[in-house]
């Protein structure tokens, strides 16, 4: 008998991924709170101070080694720079020139570079549903995009510039989603891989921070230290562990659907603590979006073609 196809309509992947989509969907607000009073820099070094300590902690709990074995820190490393250096670092500083909102629209396009790397690097395939659904949620995604757009106070360059940014964040995320998902990766306790990329982040950061900003700074705000715990804990901690298995089993196309549901959370969050008053042109753009979703996780093969090419 076959085994079963691993689809993103089964509660033991529908359930991560629904709180990856939460958890994420809340983030955008607290970075922009934390973005008013601290270098960024400093923020994501804080963010990832507490959340290798927490990965390290529930690494030990799941019976998972504190140290690679020979060979993982290479990918640990890479893994270190393009998602907890380069994704973070890109995606925090465009939000000093365009709104969270259309920081976290732009960054539902990784469902685009995800499918391709996934296909090239993974052997997982690009369904029927899956490019017609995305087709559906890329409509959605540039209403919000125009949403956000004519309500964002920055002046065209300002939205270039923090656009531009974003699509950098975006590759560093995707290579980051590939990179875990090969054999290699694969192969290594993930609890313990996160840890010690989120070390080789915080460090990285850390060291931008003190060269172009000088000693730390810290917020004394309550809600300040709260955001930090928020975004190293849940944000981090709790949903990475989660995330990326379904880049492994559903496929990294599928995974990042969580990027296109996160602003529609984003402006729902907003709509009860900041007043976010939505328009046709939102309404619309998050509607399409869902639909988009739910047409392209229709497709019934596991997302692999017959015979995947090696991994790099």
């Amino acid at each position: 008998m076959s085994a079963e196809t691993p689809s993103l309509a089964q509660p033991r992947y529908l359930l991560p991924f629904l709180l990856v989509t939460l958890i994420w969907g809340g983030t955008w607000i607290i970075i922009k709170d934390q973005l008013s009073s601290v270098p960024s820099f400093w923020s994501i070094c804080y963010r990832f101070m507490v959340a290798l300590v927490g990965m390290f902690l529930l690494a030990r709990l799941r019976g998972q080694p504190w140290r690679l074995p020979r060979g993982g820190w290479v990918i640990a490393f890479w893994m270190g720079v393009l998602q907890f250096f380069v994704n973070f670092a890109f995606v925090y500083n465009a939000e000093r020139f365009v709104t969270s909102g259309l920081v976290a629209v732009i960054f539902a396009l990784l469902i685009v570079p995800n499918a391709i790397l996934g296909r090239i690097f993974l052997g997982q395939s690009i369904t029927r549903n899956f490019v017609i659904g995305s087709l559906v949620a890329a409509s959605g995604i540039a209403l919000l995009f125009l949403h956000e757009y004519r309500e964002s106070p920055a002046g065209l360059w300002d939205v270039i510039f923090g656009a531009s940014l974003a699509i950098g964040g975006i590759l560093g995320a995707s290579f980051a989603n590939i990179l875990q998902a090969t054999e290699r990766g694969k192969a290594l306790p993930l609890l313990t891989l996160l840890a010690w990329s989120m070390t080789v982040g915080m460090v990285l950061n850390a060291v931008v921070a003190f060269t172009f900003f000088g000693p730390p700074v810290w917020d004394p705000r309550p809600g300040y230290g709260l955001g930090i715990l928020y975004l190293g804990l849940l944000g981090s901690v709790a949903t990475f562990p989660l995330y990326y298995p379904l880049v492994r089993t559903v496929g990294a196309g599928k995974a990042a659907y969580s990027s296109v549901l996160v602003p529609v959370v984003a402006m729902v969050l907003s709509t009860l603590f900041e007043g976010f008053a939505w328009t046709v042109l939102a309404a619309g753009g998050a509607a399409l979006a869902m639909v988009g979703m739910l047409i392209a996780l229709q497709a019934r093969d596991p997302g692999r073609i017959t015979s995947p090419p090696k991994a790099p």
